[in-house]
């Protein structure tokens, strides 16, 4: 009704849609079964979860099975690590130049995949799923050769991909702090994160409720209060305006008029 006066506006940069709408095609053409085309999207509730969490080992280990499943990896060939911080490789910097322990580390070894969680992390569970997510993403994408470590984006698509496979709304949420990046998308002036930001996953998650006909999805009331608005306005611009290269299919063949 008041278009007119607040039209509706993509949540993140140019260059960081543009790599989002190309990026889930990319992935959509990698992946056959995925949250983009019905399958179930993973909530932070005990349906999805049911194991009691004590921070112990064995908690730690029944999450991480419970990740691999929802992530289509097979946790008999993964091996879990929790290491001490001081034990933890710090190889990322905030944006204010301090150094920070890696929540998570993923590495692939003759037989087995070795994700390494920080202790530090053991207290929120949600977040702790997020971190394993992410890692077992860097399983389906360099651990099946599907991208190269070097790849300029190449953790910005590890991110992405937990979204695809459902469980974005876990990053969203997390409070991972913003990482220094001195880097820019090619061609532009807008700087180009180390890992997807906040406005970044909103749209994402914005382009699967808009894939999967959602108006008010139910699945968004586990966002986070401050995730919410970058989502509820990136699903406002693609219902609104439909200006995504990454469509759903319905409407792939339409001409706009």
């Amino acid at each position: 009704m008041f278009d007119w006066l607040f039209p509706p506006s993509c949540p993140c940069n140019l260059p960081a849609k543009e790599w989002i709408e190309y990026r889930l095609q990319w992935l959509s053409e990698e992946f056959d079964d995925h949250a983009f085309n019905g399958r179930r999207i993973v909530l932070p509730t005990a349906d999805f979860f049911p194991s009691n969490y004590d921070r112990s080992y064995d908690a730690v280990r029944d999450l991480l099975d419970q990740t691999c499943e929802y992530m289509d990896v097979d946790p008999q060939f993964v091996h879990l690590k929790i290491l001490d911080d001081t034990e933890q490789k710090t190889y990322l910097e905030n944006e204010y130049g301090q150094s920070l322990v890696t929540a998570g580390t993923y590495e692939e070894g003759r037989r087995m995949t070795i994700i390494t969680i920080a202790k530090s992390g053991l207290h929120d569970p949600m977040s702790l799923v997020g971190t394993m997510a992410h890692e077992l993403a860097h399983k389906r994408l360099l651990g099946e050769g599907r991208i190269m470590r070097e790849e300029f984006d190449n953790e910005l698509l590890t991110d992405l991909t937990t979204v695809f496979f459902g469980l974005g709304i876990f990053q969203a949420n997390s409070n991972r702090p913003l990482i220094r990046s001195d880097e820019l998308w090619q061609g532009t002036g807008f700087v180009r994160p180390e890992y997807m930001t906040p406005p970044m996953y909103g749209y994402a998650l914005a382009h699967l409720a808009w894939f999967r006909g959602e108006q008010s999805p139910s699945w968004a009331r586990h966002l986070h209060l401050n995730a919410r608005p970058d989502f509820n306005q990136g699903l406002r611009f693609l219902q609104k305006t439909g200006e995504s290269e990454f469509k759903p299919p319905k409407m792939r063949n339409q001409r706009r008029r």
